[in-house]
């Protein structure tokens, strides 16, 4: 009988920030596929996206995370098939970035979609729709630049994937 539950562990993970977007936890995100809890507790994680350049950094502060409790036994398993997407961010994370002022992509949205006008990215500040990409690339790969014209605030997008 081990002496942690899933329950538990999945808790100390919801505590693990994203290095990138701190205001989320890899709970958050939906990185976090899988918890076996065995001779050794493995953690089933997926990437945002195969070149993330933060996956070592969170595989790490999940190691320490688990360590801070007493599990010593860990193993990450990075999980890249099926993809990760941005549908599995919770829908605390989606109000999390919001409220941090990064706009949460829409569940079931493309970036097809995106490209062809037939969806608008609402400001997280005022709600407004009447925003503009400034460019595709943020402060990091995963986000991309745009600009209220209501507001006249700018801000990030967190790209659909």
């Amino acid at each position: 009988m081990s002496a942690y539950s899933r329950d538990e562990i999945l808790r100390w993970l919801g505590q693990v920030a994203d290095p990138e977007i701190p205001v989320l936890s890899i709970t958050d995100l939906g990185i976090v596929r899988g918890v076996e809890i065995g001779e050794r507790v493995t953690i089933a994680l997926s990437p945002t996206y195969s070149g993330c350049p933060a996956t070592e950094v969170i595989e790490n502060s999940v190691m320490d995370a688990l360590r801070d409790h007493g599990v010593e036994d860990v193993e990450i398993k990075r999980v890249l098939s099926p993809p990760w997407t941005t549908d599995w961010i919770s829908d605390e994370g989606r109000h999390k970035l919001r409220r941090y002022g990064i706009a949460p992509p829409e569940k079931g949205a493309s970036k097809r979609a995106l490209m062809r006008g037939e969806r608008q990215v609402a400001c997280p500040r005022c709600s407004a729709t009447a925003t503009e990409l400034v460019s595709e690339f943020g402060s990091t790969a995963c986000k991309a630049s745009y600009r209220c014209s209501e507001c006249l605030e700018p801000f990030e997008y967190f790209k659909c994937i």
